[in-house]
């Protein structure tokens, strides 16, 4: 389980009346779409290439595998804390961990793994050394022996 302490970016963002069900509660479905926002605004902060200049190379993160832990529910205008780190740095892939909070309140943990790839051939490729050096800083993470 995630502690607000592991995370050095949040992103925050409020819960809005079409993101909960008839239990009053966010649909668990819209805790993707948060941690999508989040990533992306994490990855904006970072100075790494953007979608777009991804797409212009031909070479794109995927998602290779998303998890989700329910610990407790957000609700209708809550204000919510989207924390996000990499905690590991394959040789093509790039796990992420997530976690959302309300205050000091610990709702929900995520894992999401992307890999890197060429978009024609559908084919991993190893993450570029300039992204592995930005993201290690960011995070402190040390290098692969």
């Amino acid at each position: 389980m995630n502690r607000k302490s592991d995370f050095a970016f949040f992103h925050r963002l409020r819960v809005r009346w079409a993101e909960v069900d008839m239990q009053r509660v966010v649909f668990n479905g819209n805790y993707l779409l948060y941690f999508d926002v989040a990533f992306t605004e994490y990855w904006r902060a970072s100075g790494l290439p953007g979608v777009q200049a991804q797409q212009e190379a031909g070479e794109e993160l995927f998602v290779r595998k998303a998890q989700i832990e329910y610990h407790d529910s957000a609700g209708f205008d809550d204000q919510l804390d989207v924390g996000v780190r990499c905690a590991r740095l394959g040789r093509s892939s790039l796990h992420f961990a997530l976690a959302i909070f309300r205050g000091e309140e610990h709702l929900i943990d995520g894992d999401i793994v992307y890999v890197y790839a060429d978009t024609r051939a559908r084919r991993s490729l190893p993450v570029p050394t300039a992204w592995r050096e930005c993201i290690r800083s960011r995070e402190r993470i040390a290098p692969a022996e």
